[in-house]
């Protein structure tokens, strides 16, 4: 069973930058495909960026291409989100995923799940 461990969440100004860190144990992480979700006050979880276990593609939501970008290093069995440019509608609890196969948006296709790092931008 793979577990994950977000972290890297915290309260920054808008304009700011965050690297949010999802350390993963218990499984093989080099065959995970990794996506960031994030859940906003009274929104449902939506999709931000995931990229793919094996050629290192990338998938993004709009909102926030161009100022987040994903990236992994399997040999610390870690994936990171850098987030620049923060807005306060970037203000939402974030959370890792994982799954085998190639990045979708879909969160119900993820298998395993953190339970999130807060994230909260002030303007």
């Amino acid at each position: 069973q793979v577990q994950l461990v977000e972290s890297g969440g915290g309260l920054v100004q808008a304009g700011g930058s965050l690297r949010l860190s999802c350390a993963a144990s218990g499984g093989t992480f080099s065959w995970l495909t990794m996506g960031w979700f994030r859940m906003a006050p009274g929104k449902e979880r939506a999709f931000v960026s995931a990229i793919s276990w094996n050629d290192g593609s990338t998938l993004y939501a709009d909102s926030v291409k161009g100022r987040f970008t994903i990236s992994r290093d399997n040999a610390k069995n870690t994936v990171y989100l850098q987030m620049n440019s923060l807005k306060a509608e970037d203000t939402a609890v974030y959370y890792c995923a994982g799954k085998g196969g190639r990045p979708v948006q879909g969160e119900y296709e993820y298998t395993y799940w953190g339970r999130g790092t807060q994230v909260a931008v002030s303007s």
